[in-house]
């Protein structure tokens, strides 16, 4: 859910640059939300001062809200070519969606936006088309690193070319906003041709069917694969929308060159079953991707059989350990052989281990660092030891913190001077709402204790008129003891009825009140929870 802003100017005039806006995926503790993003009310009040928004690649979490988004914003957009047409491709698989004024800037290209100059600087990372940003001002040159790491044979995209960070340090680096991810692990991370000698051993090996599940967006992975599955003699079949979109645009600006056609879906069942191999979305255990309804037997056209291989040539984002874990249980007792990064080496991180980390602070030599994109203990990590490669200067923030990085002054250092308004969106549907909304709230209640409706209807002698209509959802059917809580309930609607005097049963408003108390607290009784309670008073 990444959205970084840099400002410059005072703050009565101030120019705003904004940095990628990307979405977050919803567990189970936030019932019926899909996605999140960051709330942008700030930017909102600022955007007649936005200069720009500059993507620096196409993962969802740097992309993903900028359809929901950039409405508020309206600024032109920039990046570079894959980015720009996978950007387009999700666009315009959205319906309604507005035109966004994309800019195409070419990899190494640079722009200036009112006082910045951008300089799109390519990196390596696990998806094509990767920058780094070097932003520079009348105060100095600030380098935000975006996501990134060092591997000299990535099979698709850029390399992250020391020569050109080392220009950058030598130019005078005033601070670095960098990559936190992978600040807790030694050591440099295996390269992707590495993860590519593995793919093709494992599959030249397999007997029977093949299929492979991956991050769709990674382009090198899908590559490596396509070449794996070939030097075996076997045909790929490409599986999932999202798999389909970046092959697309991917075979578009030329990154899988030399890549024979991949076999539509239903071409599936008529290869034989030593000459297939499938690539699939649904990595993370995603509930309606492919893998799920696979290992559930649930897909209409691919299936698995004892004998078949099932690679999973990725890392388990933190959180959605439970559902890719039931994926491959259930295909385990299928008698499917399943391969997984703890068991081979058929995945590597796209963020930079301790290592590279310490190789980038020796090219650019900042003086000034802020670790950014990891959670605390990673950012934590990283200040540790950006302190140890000497930089002066090491600022910790939190979201909405404002630093200052550079000043006029001096003698003025790098610090937290401000608190923005910050926070988060849900895409509840076709709607965002604010994460304080009621319907968050009364979904969670839901889901932790269910809902009782009550109907009863009145005479304008404040008289019951036929019997109480009940009805229960998400409760048990009976309490502790066997009675039925349907019943347990007709009774407490019933002797809050009599206990009522007159005057207050022939006004609407405090029979449902004195209803929904008496229900909640006669369920609480036997059960030991509160449901809610919706209460519909009818006068006859």
């Amino acid at each position: 859910m990444n959205l970084g802003i840099y400002g410059f100017g005072p703050s009565h005039r101030r120019q705003w640059l904004a940095v990628d806006l990307g979405v977050s995926f919803a567990g189970p503790e936030i019932p019926g939300i899909d996605l999140i993003m960051p709330d942008v009310r700030f930017l909102e009040k600022e955007r007649e001062r936005i200069v720009g928004l500059v993507l620096t690649h196409g993962h969802e979490d740097h992309v993903g809200a900028l359809v929901d988004l950039w409405p508020k914003l309206g600024c032109p957009v920039y990046t570079t070519p894959f980015t720009a047409a996978l950007a387009e491709a999700r666009r315009l698989g959205e319906p309604g969606a507005p035109k966004i004024p994309l800019h195409v800037v070419p990899s190494g290209g640079r722009i200036q936006l009112g006082p910045f100059e951008v300089e799109f600087v390519p990196v390596a990372h696990s998806i094509p088309d990767s920058h780094a940003l070097a932003l520079r001002t009348s105060l100095g040159l600030v380098v935000h690193t975006g996501d990134w790491k060092i591997d000299a044979t990535p099979v698709v995209g850029n390399v992250t070319d020391p020569a050109r960070f080392t220009a950058l340090g030598d130019e005078g680096v005033r601070a670095v906003i960098c990559d936190s991810t992978n600040a807790i692990r030694d050591g440099d991370s295996p390269s992707e041709a590495d993860v590519a000698v593995e793919l093709t051993k494992i599959i030249a090996g397999a007997k029977n069917r093949v299929a492979v599940t991956t991050f769709a967006s990674n382009v090198a992975r899908i590559r490596s694969v396509a070449e794996a599955a070939h030097a075996a003699g076997r045909e790929v079949v490409l599986v999932g929308r999202a798999m389909e979109r970046v092959v697309m645009v991917a075979r578009e600006q030329g990154l899988l060159n030399g890549v024979p056609p991949f076999r539509p879906v239903d071409a599936y069942g008529y290869l034989p079953r030593d000459k297939v191999v499938a690539i699939l979305t649904g990595s993370q255990g995603e509930p309606r991707a492919a893998m799920a309804r696979i290992a559930d037997d649930d897909h209409p056209e691919i299936a698995l059989s004892p004998g078949d291989t099932v690679i999973f040539s990725s890392r388990t984002i933190p959180g959605n350990e439970r559902a890719v874990n039931r994926i491959i249980n259930a295909l385990v007792l299928d008698g499917v052989e399943v391969v997984t990064d703890r068991t081979a080496l058929i995945h590597v991180s796209g963020h930079p281990r301790r290592g590279e980390m310490e190789r980038m602070y020796g090219w650019l030599r900042p003086q000034v660092a802020v670790p950014v994109h990891g959670e605390p203990l990673h950012l934590s990590e990283h200040a540790a030891l950006a302190r140890r490669m000497g930089v002066q200067q090491v600022v910790r923030l939190v979201d909405g913190d404002l630093v200052r990085l550079a000043s006029s002054d001096a003698s003025l250092g790098a610090d937290v001077v401000e608190e923005l308004p910050v926070g988060r969106l849900y895409k509840d549907g076709q709607v965002l709402v604010d994460s304080a909304d009621r319907a968050i709230q009364e979904r969670r209640r839901l889901s932790f204790a269910g809902i009782v409706s009550v109907a009863v209807a009145m005479s304008g002698k404040g008289e019951l008129v036929g019997d109480p209509m009940i009805d229960l959802s998400g409760l048990p059917a009976y309490d502790a003891r066997g009675k039925d809580i349907g019943e347990v309930i007709e009774e407490a609607v019933l002797d809050c009825l009599d206990a009522l005097p007159k005057a207050r049963r022939r006004d609407p408003d405090a029979v449902s009140e004195s209803l929904t108390r008496a229900v909640r607290g006669a369920v609480n009784a036997v059960w030991g929870k509160k449901p809610l309670c919706h209460v519909l008073v009818i006068t006859v």
